[in-house]
């Protein structure tokens, strides 16, 4: 039997564009097929395959700021989990209400202000961990990977710790064709790039990046190198009994191993930029950017984040010898084993919203992936 143990949250008048307010389940899929935003309009999906779903999302439109006349366009966030569900719930009930905070203060949208809440969000989680340390050693282990899009007056704010990822379609009227533009930067230890970072930042540590079973990771436990969360990583008072032994570095460390810095991309949008794919990596271990950027242009909006998750799992039924048909019959927990969890938000941008520095309509604030009861 097929259940879910999430439920999402949808406020506002923009919820209402495809007749499905409040999204819809299927088995253990949620979707919005299509709504609309201060700058155009979204589809969201979301599908879990682990017990307790761990990725959550979120799209606010509207005000970004607590200004009455202050930043308006549009808020993207998509948080995947590693270790348990509990920081990215924290982070989608967190991170938008620091960045209105930090725009109210610099009285505007910029890479500071993002900058501010990531960095913020980080400290917050990190003393709810430091509060529930003794009765709840385990908080420790928990983080999660953060992608966030602000689109206001005319730019795309792209910013992002971990291996989620963020793809742009823009039109090349030449070619007749989208062409797939990524604007994230990924924080994955399978980067050599990556790897060069981590040494960089810790000379004296030789083995501060270990191939495990084919698998570079960090310290050779985790393999993205920048999160929120995972304190055991962060700060060493947290890598110490009554933390599990597993989770325990033989020696005490200084400097934090994993960073909660963002890396932060600035797009001015023009007429030729068309959608932005915000997705977990679920969807990416599965497809190139441009195979989901060529289903985006070649099919309708409405439904469009849910077929992207469709397509991915029919891949992941191929990979092992299976029909996607039988797939679908995997409960979560067990499913984990085929894929992860996927989180798919699709946003279309309308040239006419280019350029407006504030808007009033298209209210909304949408959560996927809010928690209920897990399965017993």
């Amino acid at each position: 039997m097929v259940t879910w143990c999430w439920r999402p949250s949808v406020k506002g008048s923009g919820s209402r564009r495809g007749g499905d307010p409040n999204g819809r389940f299927k088995e253990l899929m949620w979707y919005k097929d299509l709504g609309a935003h201060a700058n155009g309009e979204f589809s969201m999906a979301l599908i879990q395959a682990n017990n307790l779903m761990e990725d959550q999302s979120q799209l606010e439109s509207g005000p970004l700021s607590s200004v009455k006349l202050g930043p308006h366009g549009t808020f993207i966030g998509v948080y995947d989990g590693h270790g348990g569900p509990e920081t990215s719930r924290f982070v989608n009930n967190a991170l938008f209400s620091n960045l209105k905070k930090f725009a109210t203060e610099h009285q505007e949208i910029s890479a500071d202000a993002i900058r501010k809440a990531f960095l913020e969000t980080e400290e917050e989680f990190l003393s709810l961990v430091k509060t529930q340390w003794h009765e709840k050693p385990q908080i420790a282990t928990v983080g999660s990977c953060c992608l966030v899009g602000v689109i206001c007056s005319g730019l795309l704010y792209t910013a992002n710790v971990g291996d989620s990822r963020a793809v742009l379609g823009r039109v090349d009227k030449a070619a007749k064709s989208v062409a797939a533009i990524q604007l994230s930067t990924e924080h994955n230890a399978s980067i050599e790039s990556v790897r060069d970072e981590l040494r960089l930042l810790h000379p004296q540590d030789s083995r501060i990046v270990v191939l495990k079973h084919n698998v570079w990771r960090v310290k050779g436990i985790i393999q993205v190198s920048r999160s929120i969360g995972d304190a055991y990583l962060k700060k060493s008072e947290f890598n110490q009994a009554p933390l599990l032994a597993r989770f325990r570095l033989p020696e005490p460390f200084l400097e934090p191993i994993l960073r909660a810095e963002p890396s932060i991309s600035i797009h001015t949008l023009t007429s030729k930029d068309q959608f932005v794919i915000f997705a977990s990596d679920g969807l990416w271990d599965h497809l190139s950017n441009e195979e989901v950027v060529d289903i985006v242009h070649n099919h309708p909006r409405s439904g469009i984040a849910r077929r992207l998750i469709k397509a991915a799992l029919h891949v992941a039924a191929k990979k092992r010898e299976m029909r996607y048909s039988d797939l679908k019959k995997i409960d979560r927990g067990v499913r984990r084993h085929f894929h992860d969890d996927i989180t798919v938000v699709v946003v279309f941008i309308e040239p006419y919203s280019m350029n407006r520095s504030s808007s009033r309509s298209s209210i909304l604030s949408i959560k996927g992936g809010t928690p209920s009861s897990p399965k017993l």
